[in-house]
C-alpha cells in the first residue's frame, strides 16, 4: 500500500478529553518474543494469565514489526514514523549512538502537552529525551515483571487525578545475564540466573529441552532444544508480571478505564529471526483491550504494523493529529469490530531496517503483502552482519563450526550469511521462506510489480536509501 493508503485513517478529536472522561493507556512492551504463547496456539509454553487477557482483547493474527531491533523498534511504536525517517536507525546506548531526529514528535510527548501523566518503567532504549520525554521514570529490575508491576501499584497510589499513559518495558525474554546449568559451559543467554531469588515474587516455571517445539527456521539439536526451553521460562515470567499488572489496575480502580496494549518489540532472539526481516524476526504478538468498545471481537485479520501503534493510541486518547504526520493509520476499529479485515487497505505492510549495533550496517526494505514478500537486501554484497549475542549463541554456533553447507533450518550457513539482491517469497506455498522466485523467469512480472511499491514507499516515505535502486 502506497503512503496515500496509509495514511487514509484520519484521526478525529471526537473522544472525550482528559478533563471530561479518564481514558488511561498501558502498553507492556516485552524484549524479542514471537508468538511463543498460549492465546497464540503454542502446544507446550504456559501463558495463562496471558490467555486471560487476550480473552478480554482482540487478538492480531497478523502484526509485524517494521524492523527487527530493539531501539530502532522502540522509535518507530512511540513516533508512528519508519526508522529511516525518524532517525533512529538502530541502537541508543553506548557507542552505537543511533537517536531521534530533533523535530520528531513522539507519543509521550503528544499525550504529555494533551494533558496526561506520562509514566515509563524499564527498558527506554531511545533517544534524545527531549524527543522522548516521560514525566515519571519508576524504577524496578526490567528483569523481574512482577516487581515492576508491584512499583506501578506504588505509582498509582499516589497518582493525581491525570489520566495517565504508562510504557511498561521487559527486558525479558532478551538474553543476557547470569548462569544456568542446563548449558554447561555457556554464559546463559535469557536471564534465567541460577539464584532464583534475582526474582523475587516469580515463581520459576521451568522446561525441558525434550517438551519445547523446534520451529523450522530453526535447526533441531540439542543446543537449540537448550535455548528455547530457557527461553519459554522467560517467557512464563513476563506471563506472571503481566498478571500481576492487571491485578494491580483492578485494584487501584482504574481497570475499567484503561486500555492496555501488549506487544513485543520485534520477534524471538535467534538467528533468523532478530535483526532479520524474515516472518520469524516480524511477526510479533498484539493483544488490544480497549474498555470503551461496544463489541471486541476475539481476533482481527487486519495486517497490521508498528507504525500503526501511535495513531491509533491518540485516537483513543481523543489527541487530535493530523494524518501525514504518521507513516501508520489507527487500527481500533479492527480492534473495535468496525473494520473489514478483507478491505485492501489491511492486505499489507511495509518494513525497514538498516542497522542493529552501529557495526551491523544493512538496510533491508520490504513489501509484504498477504501471499507475496519482497525483500530489497540493499547491501547484499556484504557478508550478513551478526548482533553479538547472536554470533556466540550456542545454537549458531553448532551450525557454524560444522561448515557452510550446513543445514540452519530451511537455509544453508552460506545462504544464510550471503544474500542475494531481491529475494521473492510466495508465503502460502512457502511459508518457510526456502525458496526465493527472484531470479524465476515465470514470476518476473510479480518480482516487477513488487519492486514498484517498494520503490514507491520508499519515495513517499523520504527513505534516504531511495537513491540506491540507481547508483547499485
Amino acid at each position: 500500500m502506497l503512503l496515500a493508503a496509509l495514511l487514509a485513517g484520519a484521526l478525529t478529536g471526537s473522544s472525550p478529553q482528559p478533563s471530561d472522561a479518564p481514558r488511561n493507556i498501558v502498553v507492556v512492551i516485552t524484549d524479542d518474543q514471537g508468538l511463543e504463547m498460549g492465546c497464540y496456539g503454542h502446544p507446550v509454553i504456559k501463558t495463562p494469565r496471558l490467555d486471560e487477557l487476550a480473552a478480554e482483547s482482540t487478538r492480531f493474527l497478523h502484526a509485524f514489526c517494521t524492523t527487527a531491533s530493539c531501539s530502532a523498534s522502540r522509535s518507530v511504536l512511540l513516533t508512528g514514523l519508519h526508522n529511516h525517517a525518524n532517525g533512529h536507525y538502530g541502537h541508543q546506548h553506548s557507542y552505537h549512538k543511533f537517536s531521534s531526529f530533533p523535530k520528531v514528535k513522539s507519543l509521550p510527548s503528544r499525550l504529555g502537552e494533551a494533558g496526561w501523566h506520562t509514566v515509563r518503567i524499564g527498558k527506554y532504549h531511545v533517544a534524545p529525551e527531549e524527543v522522548y520525554p516521560f514525566e515519571t521514570a519508576l524504577t524496578a529490575s526490567a528483569r523481574n515483571p512482577v516487581a515492576m508491576a508491584k512499583t506501578v501499584g506504588e505509582f498509582l497510589e499516589k497518582r493525581d487525578a491525570r489520566p495517565f499513559f504508562l510504557w511498561f518495558a521487559t527486558s525479558d525474554p532478551h538474553r543476557g545475564g547470569g548462569a544456568d546449568a542446563s548449558i554447561p559451559g555457556r554464559p546463559n543467554r535469557f536471564g534465567n540466573r541460577a539464584a532464583d531469588k534475582a526474582y523475587r515474587g516469580v515463581t520459576p516455571r521451568r522446561y525441558s529441552p525434550e517438551e519445547v517445539v523446534v520451529p523450522p527456521f530453526l535447526p533441531d539439536n540439542v543446543a537449540c532444544r537448550a535455548e528455547l526451553a530457557q527461553y519459554y521460562q522467560s517467557v512464563s515470567r513476563i506471563d506472571q508480571g503481566v498478571g500481576e499488572l492487571v491485578q494491580t489496575l483492578k485494584d487501584a480502580g482504574v481497570w475499567q478505564t484503561t486500555m492496555l496494549v501488549f506487544l513485543s518489540d520485534h520477534g524471538i532472539a535467534f538467528p533468523g529471526a532478530k535483526t532479520t526481516v524474515y516472518e520469524p524476526g516480524l511477526r510479533c504478538p498484539l493483544l488490544v483491550r480497549d474498555p470503551t468498545a461496544a463489541e471486541r471481537p476475539a481476533t482481527s485479520e487486519a495486517m497490521v504494523s508498528w507504525v500503526d501503534l501511535a495513531p491509533s493510541l491518540l485516537e483513543f486518547a481523543g489527541v487530535e493529529a493530523a494524518a501525514d504526520e504518521f507513516h501508520g493509520r489507527s487500527f481500533l476499529a479492527s480492534a473495535r469490530g468496525g473494520q473489514d479485515p478483507a478491505a485492501r487497505e489491511w492486505d499489507e505492510v511495509y518494513a525497514s531496517h538498516t542497522f542493529h549495533e552501529v557495526t551491523m550496517y544493512y538496510p533491508m526494505r520490504v513489501v509484504h503483502e498477504r501471499r507475496w514478500k519482497l525483500i530489497f537486501n540493499i547491501a547484499h554484497g556484504l557478508p550478513y552482519p551478526f548482533a553479538s549475542d547472536l554470533w556466540v549463541a550456542p545454537t549458531w554456533q553448532s551450525c557454524w563450526r560444522q561448515g557452510p553447507d550446513t543445514m540452519y533450518g530451511a537455509r544453508t550457513v552460506n545462504q544464510y550469511v550471503h544474500r542475494p539482491r531481491f529475494e521473492l517469497f510466495d508465503l502460502e506455498a512457502d511459508p518457510d521462506e526456502a525458496s526465493n522466485l527472484a531470479d524465476d523467469p515465470e514470476h518476473a512480472a510479480q518480482l516487477a510489480r513488487l519492486q514498484g511499491k517498494l520503490r514507491a514507499f520508499m519515495k513517499e516515505t523520504g527513505d534516504p536509501w531511495l537513491l540506491k535502486w540507481d547508483r547499485e
